[in-house]
Parts: structure tokens; sequence; C-alpha cells
């Protein structure tokens, strides 16, 4: 990638001018992580309650996929437009205005009597994950701008963003188990609550960016429809197979429109994604590390979800216990050793090495069998793995909104949200089908006994975990070439942000 922009620093903006430090920052990170973890944890949690739902609302097992598609479809459609409302009406109001949408649909989802009310409410739950999630982490890019402080806060928000998905396991298992299917949507209202709350409280007064710009319809219809396109292409090619008309023409139509987007936003005077943004390299290699760490992390969530509740007769809960290790490791890494060692180093030692232990840990998993012992191979795999990803999205984060024009924060963050849902959606359907090859592959050689279908299921999850562990190698080589190395060297802020007031006022 060629740079068109000044460099970024990749761990540590220049210093904060003085006055700029905002009292309440701790506080704020800490509204900010709720906040995200009640999005990241709502593309799980609502899949452990799904056979109850599906017998409480009395619909098909084939119309169950909606209930994951409407939200995913609407979050990764959206996420760019929500990004750029944010530079345009401010962060805090756009955020707020999401966290009540977001906890509004919750609510309606929750007390939903049909199967059409229920995947309404997941699509404006999308909507407004869109418009709340670039937000957040824009607001934590404009928050914190000391660089090892700046190291601590992503460690945090990286550490959530990374074993969000993890908690959503567990929690969806206890309120299935223990109270209703419907408190997986209810419970989003406390979180909802207890943020705005804390937005109210501790952010201070703040507008958007310098000169607020103009939004480009053009290219927002376009990405918009795009981003649609290429989600529900993955989601179709998941459940109706790759040659299915309707997976080729949506794959084919997003694409398409992905490139005309770039086309139109090089040709614009006001671009919703400046392609500055995505064309810097340290920002751009975090995107793509993003994507693709979204892309193998989905490996684990879905087939090891699949082996201990199929193969080993773990109950809901029981299985999101048996990942508490993944997200424990994940917040260790991300909170003790991403912020003292990215000020020093920068980003690409951090990711290429959690980029490798990732690769590790899901060959540990690939190892597993009909009689594992949960602590010898299962939960060895999860630190391992946890101890990966807890350096990649403390570095990633972090790189991808560090440097920055204020201008520009709420779509470059959006970018970081839209690279991982994309990814996740790509590696769903493409180790599904993966999966899903091996099995049938196995039972045609193994017969049809209990036993031999057993054995080809799980011949179909270690493809999946094999897969993904060269997936995290790609992702470490990938770094390696693309991201600048050496200790991050603090940069002068460009005049937009010098003249800019801070995000979060005293």
């Amino acid at each position: 990638m060629t740079h068109t922009a000044a460099p970024a620093s990749t761990g540590s903006p220049a210093a904060p001018r003085r006055g700029a430090k905002h009292e309440h920052r701790w506080w704020v990170l800490a509204v900010l992580a709720l906040s995200q973890l009640m999005v990241v944890l709502d593309a799980t949690i609502v899949n452990i309650a799904l056979p109850t739902a599906q017998r409480a609302l009395d619909f098909d097992s084939d119309q169950r996929q909606w209930v994951v598609t409407a939200y995913s479809l609407a979050f990764g459609g959206l996420l760019l437009l929500g990004g750029r409302l944010s530079d345009l009406f401010g962060r805090k109001t756009t955020y707020i205005a999401g966290l009540i949408g977001f906890a509004a649909a919750s609510a309606f989802g929750g007390a939903a009597q049909t199967f059409g009310e229920l995947v309404a409410a997941r699509a404006v739950q999308g909507a407004f994950g869109a418009l709340l999630a670039p937000a957040a982490l824009s607001l934590l890019s404009t928050t914190f701008t000391d660089g090892r402080e700046r190291g601590k806060a992503f460690g945090v928000f990286g550490a959530v963003a990374g074993s969000g998905g993890a908690v959503g396991l567990l929690l969806g298992g206890v309120l299935t188990e223990y109270a209703s299917w419907r408190w997986c949507l209810y419970v989003n209202l406390f979180f909802a609550v207890v943020a705005i709350i804390g937005a109210l409280t501790f952010f201070g007064r703040q507008g958007p960016a310098g000169t607020r710009p103009k939004l480009d319809l053009p290219g927002t219809v376009i990405v918009s429809l795009g981003l649609v396109g290429v989600v529900y292409g993955f989601s179709s090619a998941e459940t109706n197979g790759w040659r299915d008309a309707q997976t080729i023409t949506s794959l084919a139509l997003g694409v398409v429109l992905l490139v005309a987007f770039v086309v139109l936003e090089s040709r614009v005077a006001h671009p919703l994604l400046p392609l500055r943004v995505v064309l810097d390299r340290q920002r751009g290699g975090s995107y793509l590390t993003v994507a693709l760490t979204g892309a193998a992390l989905f490996g684990v969530f879905l087939f090891l979800a699949y082996y201990l509740q199929s193969l080993r007769g773990y109950t809901p809960l029981q299985t999101g216990v048996g990942f508490l290790p993944m997200p424990v490791t994940i917040a260790l890494t991300s909170t003790l050793i991403a912020p003292r060692v990215l000020p020093r180093f920068g980003p690409k030692p951090m990711i290429v090495v959690g980029a490798l232990l990732g690769a590790l840990g899901l060959f540990i998993l690939s190892r597993i069998g009909l009689d594992s012992q949960y602590w010898t191979t299962i939960a060895p795999g999860l630190v391992v793995l946890g101890l990966g990803m807890g350096n990649i999205f403390g570095a990633a984060f972090n790189t991808a909104t560090a440097g920055i024009d204020p201008r520009d924060a709420g779509v470059g963050s959006a970018m970081v949200n839209t690279s991982q849902q994309i990814g996740g959606s790509i590696g769903t359907a493409v180790l599904s089908t993966l999966a899903a090859d091996a099995t049938a592959r196995a039972l045609a050689d193994g017969g049809a006994s209990r036993t031999a279908q057993a054995l080809a299921q799980l011949d179909g999850y270690h493809t999946a975990f094999l897969t993904s562990s060269g997936v995290f190698v790609g992702i470490a080589v990938l770094a390696a070439l693309l991201l600048r190395g050496g200790r991050p060297q603090p940069r002068a802020h460009a005049a937009a942000e010098e003249d800019a007031p801070p995000v979060v006022a005293h």
C-alpha cells in the first residue's frame, strides 16, 4: 500500500495538547467497553437461544438463519454510514442515539410473538449497532492521546472485542438455561441503560471536529448495498452452497458495487470514505489483520461449540464455561502485555507473534478426538489462542485509529468494525463449506454407523481448525511484509487536529 498522507503513529500519537486530557477518561473507557461488549456478544448470545426460540415461536429450521443474518446484514451494511454520521453530528450524540435504538430493538425482540417480529427486531438492532460501534471506537481514539495510556485503553477495548463472542456463549447459556431465551435480548437493556447514564455523566459536551463534512449520498447507497450483497452472499453460501444462483448473484453484485464505490470515492469532493484512510500502510495493514482474524476466529466459536455440544454432550451453559480460558487470557494479555510492548516496539512484532500463537492454538485444537480430555487438549489450545488474540487486538485496534484526521475518526473507526464483520461472514461461509465437504468425504469412506458419523463430523472440525491455523500463518506473513517495524515515532498532529477542540471536554 502507498502513502497518501503523512505517516501515522503506529502505537502512540503525538503527546496531547495541554489541557486536552480528560479527567474522567477511565470512566469513559469503562462506558465504551460496556457498550462494545453489548454489540459484540449480541452476535453469539442469540445463537445459544435459537433452538429454544424456535420451539417457542414455531418457525422452521430453514428460517432460523435469518435471526442471525438479519443482524449481520444491517450491521455490516450500515457501518460506514454510521461512522460518517458520527463525524457529521458528533460522536456523543450518535453514540447515545445508537444505545437508545439498540435497547428499544432488544426490548421489542425479547417480547416478539412471531418469527417476523423477531427478525425485524434483529435487523433494527444491527442498524443501531452500526451507529453505535464506530462512535464508541472513535470516542476512545480521540479521548486517549497519550501513548502509554492509549495502549492501556486499547488493550482493554481489544480484550472486549476479542472475547465478547465467547462471553456471549457463556451468558446465552446461563440465561437460556435458568431464565428464558427472551432474556438473551432483554439483557441488552441493562447494558444500554448503564452506558447511557455513564455517557451523560462522564462525556463532556462535544460536537463534530473542525468543519462539518458533507454526506456523500451516492457513496452511502452504493457501499451499503455492496456490503449487504457481500454479507448476504456469504450467508447464502453457508446454507445454499457456492453454486446457488442466489449466492453467485449476491456476491457478484456486492463486489461490483464495492469496486464502483472505490472509483467514486476517488473522484468526489466529499467522499464517505476518504481513500487516505485505508491507503495508509499501517492503518490498511491493521484493517486487513482485523478482517482475517475475524475470519479465522469463527472457526473457534462455531466449530468448537458444535464439538462440545454434539460430540461431547455439553449443555449450552457448560459450553460457555468451557470457552472461558480464551477470554480470560485475551483480557490479561491485552491489558498487561500489549500496553507495555506496543509503545516500545510497535504493532509489527505483536501482530506477527500473536498470529503465530493463534496458529499454534488452533493446531492444538485440531488434535481433539472423541475422547479428548478438556484440560489436556481444549483448555491449552484456548489459552494459547487467547495469548495470540490479546496481542493482535491490542495492537491492531490501536494502530487502525492512530494519527487519523479527527474529521475522519468516525468513518475510520467504522472500517475496523466493517473489517471484522466482513471477515467473520467470509470465515463462517468458507469454513462451513470446507467442514461440510470433509464430513461428506469421511462419511462416504467410513459407512453410516453412529461412530462413523461422529468421526466424520470430527474430521470436518479438524479441517476447519487447520484451515484457520493456516489463515493465522498468512496473517503473520502479511503483517511482516506490510507493517513498518521499529519503535513508533510520534508525529505532529495535522492542522485540522490542532484546531479541533478536544472531543471529550473537562
